[in-house]
């Protein structure tokens, strides 16, 4: 083995024992950013290969989940803004979309450790191929309880917001708008959002050396902890979410108190 390849595995050896020390985080959100970053740094004139790239990097991230034990994955593929881009690169994108999720309802990784896909966001938007390949996946995992991955799709954070507003005021229909005003609460919004039922994430990891969440759940992110990474997605390795895990668990957790 080469010298280089030896000090990285030892050192995500000594890593991995030092986060299994402390406590883990139960719900991760992944920003996953750069693909078209690597496709244009690794001389790709399709920017597609960088998004096919960052599909098959999934695989290893829900591995190193497993592996600690983590019960919660949400990952953002699509944002609402994404598909505003070139309506070329945008339906080739939904493609390498497409044919991931099937992949995920079949993957050996997914069926082996009990993960349950669950999607998220405005489907609607989506081509009806997506849609059914979301369904197809839901449906084949609905009954593992090990883990669980939400895909954030066509997803934006004030467009949940706004549609849990909505549907809260759907939902008071009866009430005058003085009455809706002061019977409108936190718990009304938190149970129309798209994660209801499931716990806010305790880390959120952004890849690529971007210092923003960009509307990423925006509601559900209040106390949780950022970690900002310079690796772009395709090439984020296992030390980077090593230390991203120890950073977390680095940190004095308050929930605003």
């Amino acid at each position: 083995m080469p010298i280089k390849r030896l000090l990285y595995y030892s050192y995500g050896k000594l890593l991995e024992r030092e986060v299994r020390k402390y406590r883990l985080p139960v719900h991760i959100g992944l920003i996953l950013d750069g693909n078209r970053r690597y496709a244009k740094e690794m001389g790709f004139e399709d920017v597609t290969m960088g998004h096919k790239a960052g599909a098959h990097k999934l695989d290893d991230v829900l591995k190193w989940c497993v592996e600690l034990g983590i019960k919660i994955i949400t990952i953002w593929v699509l944002s609402t803004d994404n598909t505003q881009r070139d309506e070329g690169e945008v339906a080739a994108l939904l493609k390498v979309i497409e044919e991931k999720i099937n992949d995920l309802s079949k993957n050996p990784i997914v069926r082996k450790n009990g993960i349950q896909i669950k999607a998220l966001g405005n489907l609607d938007i989506l081509p009806e191929e997506l849609q059914r390949a979301i369904r197809k996946s839901e449906l084949s995992t609905k009954d593992n309880r090990n883990h669980i991955l939400n895909i954030a799709l066509g997803y934006g954070g004030r467009e949940e917001i706004v549609d849990a507003v909505k549907k809260v005021i759907r939902e008071k229909k009866t009430y005058s708008p003085e009455q809706l005003a002061d019977n409108i609460s936190v718990d009304d919004i938190t149970s129309h959002l798209y994660t209801y039922g499931i716990p806010d994430p305790d880390l959120i990891i952004r890849t690529s050396g971007e210092i923003r969440l960009s509307g990423f759940l925006l509601w559900q992110s209040a106390y949780s902890e950022f970690y900002f990474c310079d690796a772009l997605w395709p090439v984020f390795r296992k030390i980077d979410f090593l230390r991203a895990i120890r950073s977390y668990q680095q940190r004095n957790r308050r929930f605003g108190r």
